[in-house]
C-alpha cells in the first residue's frame, strides 16, 4: 500500500470582531483547506508555509501554538490504494487577499456556520469544528 503525508492549515482572519475561514475550491470540485504533500527534508510547518504561499500567495500569517489535528483516509489512484495522513495546524492571516495557484478554481472567506455548510467532507468539517472550538476557548471568536 502507498502511504502519503500532507500538511495543511485552517486559515482564519479576524476583521471587526468577525472571524472568517479560508476555503479553497479544488479542481475536482470540492471545498477544503490549504494543504499539500510534504517534500523531502521539510518539517510539517515548513510544508504548510510553502503550500500556503504556493496556493494562495499569502505570506503574512502566523501559527497559533497548541493546535495540531491529524486525519487519515484511503483513496484509490491508478488502481492502487493510498493511505493518506494529513496534519492540520491553525494559522491567523493578516490579509484576505488571495492569488490562487493553478490547483484551485476558487476561494471564499466564510464565517464558521457557512464554512461548515460549504465543506464537502466529514473529516474537513471535524477539523473545522475542532479549530473553531480551539479559537473559542482562547476567546478569539464569538459564538
Amino acid at each position: 500500500m502507498i502511504r502519503e503525508k500532507s500538511c495543511g492549515a485552517v486559515l482564519f482572519i479576524k476583521k471587526a470582531e468577525e472571524t472568517k475561514y479560508l476555503l479553497l475550491n479544488y479542481a475536482a470540485g470540492h471545498w477544503d483547506f490549504v494543504k499539500g504533500n510534504v517534500e523531502s527534508g521539510e518539517t510539517e510547518k515548513e510544508t504548510v508555509l510553502r503550500e500556503l504561499q504556493e496556493e494562495t500567495a499569502i505570506v503574512n500569517a502566523a501559527f497559533l501554538d497548541g493546535f495540531k489535528e491529524t486525519i487519515a483516509y484511503f483513496y484509490r489512484r491508478q488502481g492502487q490504494t493510498v493511505h493518506k495522513e494529513v496534519v492540520f495546524f491553525i494559522m491567523e492571516s493578516k490579509t484576505d487577499k488571495v492569488t490562487l495557484s493553478f490547483e484551485h478554481v476558487g476561494y471564499i472567506w466564510l464565517d464558521y456556520k457557512h464554512a461548515m455548510e460549504k465543506l464537502n467532507f466529514r473529516n474537513a468539517k471535524d477539523v473545522l469544528l475542532k479549530a473553531h472550538d480551539f479559537l473559542s476557548k482562547k476567546g478569539m471568536v464569538k459564538d
